[in-house]
């Protein structure tokens, strides 16, 4: 058997290795560092058999610098096995405090994990030291995790004699995907017994020999029921149906933390049963530990949800609905300003502007394929109320009404998810030659989507949000420098904002998918496409089959924040199925019809979820040209008022935004509450002030910087402004 390592050379084996054998055979320091391994691209187990020639990488624990610190940047696959691994060990400590808590799920996150869980007594803040001091115990154990596979039926009769409603249903979708039988993980060994003058583990209700287990895998042979004589140590076991991989003890969990509890339902359905959801976070030291709780002190400093209530910037009503944004006078300002400037971009990049209703004919989204496929993500359709009584008196009920949907037997009409279809039929209205392409129509659309409750928070995950849309109808000649194009536009977006780390992701489809629609042929010039484009801009980029849209490929622009979380912004999509599907055509050069390509290209994504992103990124202190309050005059008292009107006036004329402070408080609470409004520039003005026609100007990030003529304020802000996309400095 052949395995083959990331720099090209090949181990060869008689028969099934372990990735721990591998490691060994490299060298100790590699064994004694490694965790787990990656087997064809798989995450493994570090003591599960491999049995056919494969590639495989070896995961390490990260080193360490001398305070303690992970070296580098994180390995996702090490820490996912990590939290993965501590998800059971907080599972296992709650249980031991609850004995009744039944489980349900418990995945691994980007920033730690969370188990799903039922239990009738609630869980709470004051809980989570009692539950920490448990895993702790069950760490310092260091107990190891140990796989073993069942055949489907034993596994199922298993869990049926366990009672646990949820882990039998999470079984049983994994066997309607295909999996052959069911894997568990036992933290520690199982228990020993002898029978028939054979050693056994006994699980699952049954005798299965030691001399036939593999590794840390124990293979589907069990030798008959339990019996015979305890010859171990009996030891302190715990288990859960899983698929894996975890790290090889409960000894590498080095740092851990319970975050918060809160409430979710099976199956993400408010009508089905209620869980506690209990979040968690593990690291590989301490010092990573508190690094990561420092960023989030700060990331609640910056809650867009928070600063965007107290900065007045949107506001979310109950009685208008949750996920639906209520831009306020002030966020307005920012969502304004923000389409100006890219407005003038478009122009300056042949764009045209369009406008297109917010809902469309279901016949219109049936083709597009956006419906019935993406139903679970859109709002339900609108059903003409003539049509509604006519079925209503047939007796039709609301399976029979959604089939007949399906099929086009009824139309009605949809809030609409996407733009691209509308401006489809913009282009398909009139007759097309080569010489009018490319054809590049914008718009800043509404579009709505269906989320689940629970997933809804603030601006970035909303219901209705606008998208700064456009689609782009061009010849193949034309592909490769209009991607460039849209590309640029990203580009000149994020130097303006001074969002200078990102990266770039490829999203691809995945072959073993059925969810992609056209030809193998148009997607691979399409993946093609991207990928080239992608590389020619200078930063790191994946690769990521699997997440393309159903009708094309797309490039993602993954932007990192001023505390380290990333955020999906800017995409471009290649698109040749779309024109296919609604017999889209230009005539040619030589006066035949030929069929455009499409590219789908929103720099900012969603306006909301970019003004949120924005609010957290600049800690509501927004450079001076985006700022909803640019300046505000300040007088020392009612006797200087009219001073502070002349100001007042004189930069309002010269179109800045200004707002004249009239309360009559003292200095001092005026200046505190237009700290608190993160208003970029305080102008007090006196007496002296008044006789030189000066303002005493107030930084709101450096303090006092003295008296400056009126005029010459003026023309330095003006200067600010002119260079708003030079050098922005962010908070």
């Amino acid at each position: 058997m052949k395995v083959t390592l990331p720099d090209g050379s090949i181990k060869e084996y008689p028969g099934p290795v372990a990735p721990a054998q591998v490691a060994a055979d490299i060298g100790a320091g590699l064994a004694k560092a490694a965790i787990g391994a990656k087997v064809d691209g798989q995450l493994w187990d570090l003591r599960r058999q491999i049995e056919k020639d494969c590639s495989l990488a070896i995961i390490t624990k990260p080193r360490l610098d001398k305070e303690g610190k992970t070296k580098g940047p994180h390995n996702p696959d090490a820490l996912y096995l990590l939290r993965h691994s501590c998800a059971h060990v907080m599972a296992e400590a709650i249980q031991r405090l609850w004995p009744a808590a039944q489980l349900a799920y418990g995945p691994p996150l980007d920033n730690g994990f969370y188990y799903d869980m039922f239990l009738e007594q609630p869980i709470s803040t004051e809980d989570f030291p009692r539950i920490e001091e448990e895993m702790r115990k069950i760490v310092e154990e260091n107990r190891s995790f140990m796989r073993f596979d069942l055949p489907s039926e034993i596994g199922m009769r298993k869990l049926k004699e366990e009672n646990n409603k949820y882990k039998l249903d999470n079984a049983d979708r994994a066997l309607q995907g295909g999996s052959r039988s069911l894997s568990w993980y036992v933290t520690g060994t199982p228990d020993i017994m002898h029978v028939g003058g054979r050693d056994c583990y006994q699980i699952a209700g049954l005798n299965i020999p030691i001399d036939v287990v593999r590794g840390s895998v124990i293979p589907i042979e069990p030798l008959g029921p339990v019996g015979g004589v305890f010859t171990g140590k009996k030891r302190a076991n715990w288990e859960d149906l899983c698929m894996g991989p975890h790290v090889p003890a409960t000894g590498e969990i080095a740092a851990f933390k319970i975050m918060s509890v809160a409430s979710s339902n099976w199956k993400g359905d408010v009508t089905l049963d209620r869980f506690q959801r209990v979040y968690g976070t593990a690291f590989f030291s301490q010092a990573d530990l508190d690094a990561h709780l420092a960023l989030l002190d700060e990331a609640k400093k910056r809650d867009h949800r928070v600063l965007g209530k107290q900065l007045r910037l949107f506001h979310i009503d109950e009685q208008v609905g949750q996920g639906l944004v209520l831009w306020t006078p002030r966020g307005a300002v920012i969502r304004q300003t923000l389409q100006t400037f890219i407005s003038e971009e478009l122009r300056k990049q042949g764009y045209s502007q369009v406008f297109t209703p917010h809902i469309g004919k279901l016949d219109l989204y049936r083709t597009s394929g956006h419906f019935p496929y993406y139903q679970e993500s859109q709002y339900p359709p609108l059903i003409e109320r003539e049509t509604l009584a006519m079925l209503a008196k047939e007796g039709c009920t609301c399976g029979e009404l959604a089939n007949r949907m399906e099929k086009g037997d009824i139309e009605g009409y949809m809030l609409k998810p996407m733009n691209c279809p509308h401006h489809i039929r913009i282009f398909a209205s009139e007759k097309r030659s080569y010489r009018d392409m490319p054809v590049r129509l914008a718009e800043f659309g509404t579009v709505y989507r269906w989320e689940k409750s629970g997933e809804i928070g603030g601006m970035t995950r909303v219901r209705g949000f606008t998208q700064d849309d456009a689609h782009l109808f061009v010849t193949e000649d034309q592909l490769a420098a209009e991607v460039q194009g849209c590309l640029s536009l990203v580009k000149i977006i994020f130097k303006t904002l001074g969002i200078n780390d990102y990266r770039v992701r490829v999203g691809l489809r995945d072959p073993d998918s059925s969810k992609y629609v056209g030809d193998a042929s148009n997607w691979d010039k399409a993946e093609a496409a991207c990928k080239a484009a992608a590389a020619s801009l200078g930063v790191p980029f994946t690769t990521e089959p699997g997440e393309a849209a159903f009708y094309g490929p797309k490039i993602d622009f993954v932007v990192k924040d001023v505390i380290g979380r990333e955020w999906q912004l800017g995409t471009v999509q290649v698109d040749y199925n779309l024109p296919i599907r609604f017999d889209l055509s230009y005539v040619g050069a030589d006066n035949k019809p030929h069929r455009p390509v499409m590219i789908h290209r929103a720099p900012f994504g969603s306006m909301e979820r970019f003004v949120g992103v924005l609010i957290e990124h600049f800690a509501g202190a927004f450079p001076l040209w985006l700022s909803p309050e640019q300046m505000r005059v300040l007088p020392v008292s009612d006797k200087f008022l009219p001073y502070a009107k002349q100001v007042f006036e004189a930069l309002k004329d010269q179109a800045f935004r200004v707002h004249l402070d009239e309360s009559g408080d003292r200095v001092n609470a005026m200046v505190k509450v237009a700290q608190d409004d993160k208003v970029n520039y305080m102008l007090i003005v006196g007496g002296k002030d008044e006789a030189a026609g000066t303002v005493s100007v107030r930084d709101r990030s450096r303090g006092d910087l003295g008296a400056i003529p009126l005029q010459a304020f003026i023309e330095k802000a003006k200067a600010e402004l002119a260079n708003f996309g030079e050098g922005v400095v962010t908070v």
